[in-house]
């Protein structure tokens, strides 16, 4: 493509524990290019969960090649992933993962703190990425005070504060309706499409296909087809 913030090569991934030997990826190569939308679909055990893990430099290939952001993570050590992780990378999971005892506006603050913004500049740019994600008359609900899908948004406002050119998604839609769903699903197509930034989702929600410009199957650690698929419907 020439402008992929995501590129993988050919990548395998085997886990090995005393005389069991299981391949869960088996050369898997695909690109995510800068205002992309990738669904990445899959049944359990599909080797997707794997992939966004390796890709979030997360987990390690046992071969091929990774690039995030133009970086390459192949052979990176593990201080050098963590840079990535925290520079490159916005992470938005099932679950939210949000500290209970902060506030929408601490909580996205905590995440610019660990990237290395502190003080009112983090205090502000929290502000504005809440406010971007329609909750700027949130900022100081806990998340016990929030719906599921404004917890959600908290999370991708989390994601993408400090602005990384990778957001990737784990089932992002799994715990919410179809309203709350569809407005999380519209946020990732506007970061994308203003924003200029890669978003690869993990989904077994037929509804993502609407937002993404590629779908891409996999199955028993390989995609189903060539990284040269159809513009989703």
């Amino acid at each position: 493509m020439g402008n992929e913030v995501l590129a993988v090569r050919d990548v395998t991934k085997v886990f090995e524990e005393g005389r069991q030997r299981v391949e869960v990826l088996r050369g898997v190569t695909m690109d995510v290019a800068a205002g992309e939308v990738v669904a990445l679909e899959g049944p359990s055990g599909s080797g997707k969960t794997t992939l966004l893990s390796i890709v979030g430099c997360i987990l390690t290939p046992t071969a091929g090649e990774v690039r995030v952001a133009g970086a390459s993570v192949r052979e990176a050590d593990e201080a050098r992933r963590r840079e990535v992780r925290r520079h490159s990378i916005g992470f938005v999971f099932q679950q939210y993962n949000l500290f209970p005892a902060l506030s929408a506006l601490e909580n996205v603050e905590y995440s610019l703190n660990v990237r290395g913004t502190g003080g009112r500049r983090a205090h502000e740019e929290a502000r504005r990425v809440l406010d971007r994600v329609g909750l700027g008359d949130r900022l100081h609900f806990l998340p016990r005070d929030l719906s599921g899908g404004q917890k959600q948004r908290v999370a991708i406002a989390r994601a993408i504060a400090g602005s990384p050119r990778v957001v990737l998604a784990d089932e992002p839609t799994a715990n919410l309706d179809t309203a709350a769903g569809g407005q999380v699903l519209d946020l990732f197509r506007e970061l994308a499409a203003n924003e200029g930034k890669g978003v690869l989702v993990v989904t077994h929600d037929p509804n993502v296909r609407r937002i993404a410009d590629r779908v891409v199957g996999i199955r028993d650690g390989k995609l189903e087809k060539p990284d040269t698929f159809a513009t989703a419907a």
